[in-house]
């Protein structure tokens, strides 16, 4: 491994925990029925939802390879799926993986 990767891994790893870190002890003072956590909230999906549609629609990397059709088709199944199981992550989160890498090899 490189320096310059491990000062990498290193400079976003302290980025990481020291934010992580600052958030836990300023959330003593936010109430979760507060404005500000609202907004955090609401902050914090927009990035989500950003990064999964810029995966989908901007693929790089093997998912290029899948085609835009099977992508959303993958997306609305596995939404369909985390609502019928109340919200659990892990099952849409699986069936996406397998569901994709079977539409892509047909």
């Amino acid at each position: 491994m490189s320096v310059s990767i491990f000062y990498a891994i290193l400079v976003t790893s302290l980025a990481t925990f020291l934010s992580r870190f600052l958030g836990a002890i300023s959330s003593e003072g936010i109430k979760e029925t507060s404005k500000l956590f609202k907004w955090f909230n609401c902050l914090a999906y927009a990035t989500l939802a950003a990064l999964i549609s810029r995966t989908i629609i901007f693929p790089v990397g093997v998912l290029v390879e899948a085609t835009y059709f099977s992508r959303f088709l993958v997306v609305l199944f596995s939404l369909l799926i985390f609502f019928i199981f109340k919200k659990n992550y892990v099952y849409p989160t699986v069936f996406s993986a397998i569901f994709l890498s079977t539409i892509s090899f047909f």
